[in-house]
């Protein structure tokens, strides 16, 4: 354990220094996709895989995956907007944007609404063409048939999530015996914080954050500027809340609304630098809420390894799926560290270097996939974000993304120990 510390406390000095010479937020002013954080659609954008060792291949794959592209998780986003905009038109308060806005969101918001929190049509192709990818880049895995096992949340949505997957495997594997559920005894697994009070397990978890409001600035200094382009007057806003309440809503609604419709009115509401404060802010909220409770997911993190040491003793399981939310990835990417984002920075305006709540879009997914070898006993494996390729700093890689199954086990049993609450 002190020399995997030691080596991961060097790492993050020098990894320090680099994170400071590239501007996330030029990446984020860019790409609208990534714009959107964890609201953004699956980006299918992954470079080519990189070859594995001589005489190693796939045998296993572990996966962890969101769910896919849904309409708003809370309807109080549609329904705030929808206030607001139906009391500045009573009031005469739109400007001719405003107006523009009312006419269009008048016609957008009923379908949205009703199907709060629902899987879109494109949040199950993605989970689609995700189990496509899987099967055409790792056809070993899958060539002499075997299980599968998929557990899902009980949440509609990763439910669907996980039958669009295993649809879409069963067509492009059609030898594998695919078993699929969704218990209220996966929890603890998929979804830890909604897990039965008797099967909750706890974890010495008291990381150092920086405070949900340092940022808040940065969202507050433009509040005058996106509501001055819709109401003449805003006189009417203090008896709903306030600028910050309708604000919020609407960036939320712009972050989110390409999952399920092809309109274009929200786009140019915003400003460049006002959609970079905004992610930021986001951003940081996101990471103290999920990335704060990273342990939480041990349990997943052993049920990795559980399963994968029953696949590499000769079990009859090629794969496992594993189907939830983000606010499990988005603790469990730096749980594991992987592109060594588990390190915890002071500032919170430090945070965007280390921790992208654009890496966990709709259907973001982590796989495990282990390597094995006729000539070599060591088991290899590797770990997709997002069906890149990701390193784990405090491992040394055999070769490229590759490491020793055996070395990550140790390393994950070690994090396992020192946080179990004695």
């Amino acid at each position: 354990m002190k020399k995997l510390l030691l080596s991961l406390f060097a790492f993050f000095m020098a990894l320090s220094a680099f994170s400071q010479t590239y501007d996330v937020r030029e990446t984020v002013m860019s790409d609208r996709d990534r714009a959107s954080g964890c609201e953004g659609p699956y980006r299918f954008d992954a470079a080519p895989q990189t070859p594995s060792p001589k005489g190693y291949e796939p045998f296993y794959i572990s996966h962890y995956g969101r769910h896919g592209s849904r309409y708003m998780w809370k309807s109080s986003t549609y329904s705030v907007i929808k206030e607001i905009l139906d009391a500045a038109k009573k009031s005469n308060s739109l400007t001719e944007a405003g107006e523009k806005m009312y006419e269009a969101y008048s016609e957008f918001f009923l379908i949205p609404f009703v199907n709060t929190g629902d899987l879109t049509e494109l949040g199950a192709r993605q989970h689609a063409g995700i189990a496509a990818q899987m099967c055409d880049e790792f056809p070993q895995v899958f060539a002499k048939g075997g299980r599968v096992v998929a557990r899902a949340s009980v949440s509609p949505r990763a439910i669907t999530s996980m039958s669009a997957f295993c649809v879409s495997l069963q067509k492009n594997a059609p030898g594998m015996d695919i078993e699929m559920n969704s218990l209220h005894s996966n929890l603890v697994v998929v979804y830890p914080v909604d897990a039965p009070d008797e099967l909750q397990q706890k974890f010495v978890n008291n990381p150092k954050l920086p405070s949900r409001d340092a940022l808040e600035y940065l969202r507050a200094r433009h509040y005058d500027e996106i509501t001055d382009r819709l109401f003449s007057s805003k006189d009417f806003l203090e008896d709903m809340g306030g600028r910050s309440r309708f604000v919020s809503e609407l960036f939320a609604l712009w972050a989110g609304y390409h999952n399920y419709c092809d309109l274009d009115f929200l786009e140019g509401l915003f400003t460049p630098e006002e959609i970079a404060d905004f992610w930021e802010v986001e951003n940081l909220s996101c990471y103290i809420s999920h990335g704060g409770d990273r342990y939480r997911n041990i349990p997943l993190l052993m049920d990795i390894v559980e399963y994968a040491d029953e696949a590499i003793a000769g079990g009859p399981v090629k794969c496992h799926l594993r189907f939830g939310h983000d606010t499990v990835l988005n603790a469990f990417i730096p749980l594991l560290n992987l592109n060594g984002g588990g390190y915890m920075p002071d500032r919170a305006e430090d945070v965007k270097y280390w921790f992208q709540s654009y890496n966990c879009p709709k259907a973001a997914n982590v796989q495990f996939v282990l390597y094995r070898s006729k000539k070599n006993p060591d088991i290899l494996f590797k770990v997709l974000l997002n069906n890149s390729e990701a390193e784990l700093p405090q491992l040394t890689p055999v070769s490229g993304p590759y490491y020793r199954w055996s070395d990550f086990k140790t390393w994950a049993e070690e994090v396992r120990d020192a946080h179990v609450e004695k």
